[in-house]
């Protein structure tokens, strides 16, 4: 039984995921937000590697539902396997966030700050630092400014590069995140 709405609210995909043929379930966090917190039976695929081998998983996937923390994320994998043709993909309206807050099971690891309060904490901090280091050097405003302008460029476009950034750091990846697992999901349908 296909899917037909682009986003899922948590009950809608909870019975669908209790139907036969369920969904895949792409979750693309990052591998530590993965591992944090996780809808079982689902697979990591961090946004960044999911653009990179769109084509590859856009010729394999089938019925497919994408989750990140709030629904953003999976919206831009929404629009980057919709470019590489594929149909039937569909969001988690609201996210990991929303399927927990429904009561829905989920898998628990060790606990990691999710990208964006990670986002939060370096702007924050950087601001913090332009404006008191511009009392010394004014010309530290500056960095205000910029990350200030950053934040609304984010806002206006839903991408934060200071996002995709962080995602790349070691403490936000782990071994769910290299190309052989996305290769085994093309191929074999699953992590192995």
């Amino acid at each position: 039984m296909p899917l037909s709405p682009a986003r899922l609210d948590a009950a809608a995909l909870r019975e669908r995921l209790a139907q036969p043929d369920p969904p895949r379930l792409l979750d693309v966090r990052t591998p530590a937000e993965f591992a944090s917190v996780h809808i079982p039976g689902s697979y990591n695929v961090p946004l960044d590697l999911l653009r990179e081998h769109r084509d590859e998983l856009g010729r394999r996937l089938g019925e497919t539902v994408l989750v990140c923390r709030s629904g953003a994320r999976a919206a831009q994998a929404e629009r980057a396997l919709a470019e590489a043709g594929l149909t039937g993909v569909h969001v988690l309206d609201g996210g990991i966030t929303a399927w927990e807050a429904s009561g829905a099971p989920v898998n628990r690891g060790r606990a990691a700050w999710d990208l964006e309060r990670q986002v939060r904490l370096v702007a924050g901090s950087l601001v913090l630092v332009g404006v008191l280091g511009g009392l010394a050097v004014p010309a530290l405003r500056w960095l205000a400014a910029a990350i200030g302008a950053g934040l609304t460029v984010a806002a206006l476009t839903d991408t934060c590069a200071m996002g995709m950034l962080l995602a790349r750091l070691p403490f936000n990846r782990g071994p769910a995140c290299g190309t052989d697992a996305i290769e085994r999901l093309v191929r074999d349908g699953g992590p192995g």
